[in-house]
């Protein structure tokens, strides 16, 4: 006798055989709905952006445990590291010099052992990188961050210099997994721990891009004056919102492969080209 696939699996399987409009249209209800709840669980909603460092700094614990625990780097992009430690240390450096608060801390920790990571890759566990797979060009990412940082950048009354290179973290951070997701569709292969990693990344970038929208929501507006005129405070929201979008498939195969008790059977094939 056959026997009944649990609900998880049907409803998965329904989404999957939906058309990419029906499937945006999911993605939008679902983010929305995720939203709502957020804003009468959390009360204070500033409270999410610290949430969203510490779940990145949780996802690279679990990095480091990899590195510590099965003695190779397979399956990891240096450069998604690297480009992490850049934005990180930017953005530790103009809440240095522009707001220091609990915010630095974090973004201390973070940098430090992104660090490590790198050292590690580089140095420790080299023999295991695989640096044909990491073939994401950097300056790809990083020229067209520099270039509209120069053009759209914060209007308020900091350095020039400080309110360029605040704008540069932010574009920098939307898109510094690229060359991670390249890494995992060139080998073919979602290893656990680095599936660990990029969706605590997901997770980060959610709970980020929900501390803006329900921070702009609850001050109707008023948040986006504050952060200046112009293009500015749209590029802010903007930022965040393709960043969570980047992650939104990986985040949902992910899911759906824990529910079905295996991380790396569940990815598609189409999601791996």
């Amino acid at each position: 006798m056959r026997a009944p696939r649990r609900p998880i699996h049907v409803a998965t399987t329904w989404v999957r055989r939906q058309p990419p409009k029906v499937k945006a249209f999911l993605a939008v209800v679902a983010g929305m709905t995720a939203l709502v709840l957020l804003r009468f669980i959390v009360h204070d909603h500033d409270n999410l952006f610290v949430a969203a460092e510490a779940v990145h700094s949780i996802g690279i614990s679990v990095l480091i445990y990899k590195l510590m625990k099965e003695k190779t780097c397979a399956g990891l992009s240096l450069k998604t590291q690297e480009l992490t430690a850049m934005f990180l240390a930017v953005r530790l450096y103009c809440s240095f010099v522009m707001e220091y608060d609990i915010h630095t801390v974090l973004d201390l920790a973070t940098l430090a052992t992104t660090l490590w990571v790198i050292y590690m890759i580089r140095f420790k566990l080299k023999s295991s990188y695989m640096e044909d797979k990491d073939n994401f060009a950097i300056y790809y990412v990083a020229a067209p961050c520099a270039v509209l940082a120069l053009l759209i950048h914060p209007s308020t009354s900091h350095n020039l210099v400080n309110r360029i290179l605040w704008a540069f973290c932010v574009y920098l951070e939307a898109v510094s997994v690229l060359p991670q997701l390249r890494v995992m569709q060139n080998t073919k292969i979602v290893e656990p721990f680095t599936a660990h990693y990029v969706f605590a990344l997901g997770v980060a970038r959610f709970l980020s891009c929900a501390h803006w929208v329900l921070q702009v929501l609850d001050t109707r507006g008023h948040l986006l004056v504050a952060l200046g005129y112009g293009l500015w405070p749209s590029m802010v929201l903007i930022s965040e919102i393709v960043q969570t979008f980047i992650l939104a498939d990986f985040c949902y195969y992910y899911v759906k492969s824990v529910f079905e008790g295996s991380l790396s059977s569940a990815f598609p094939p189409e999601w791996c080209n």
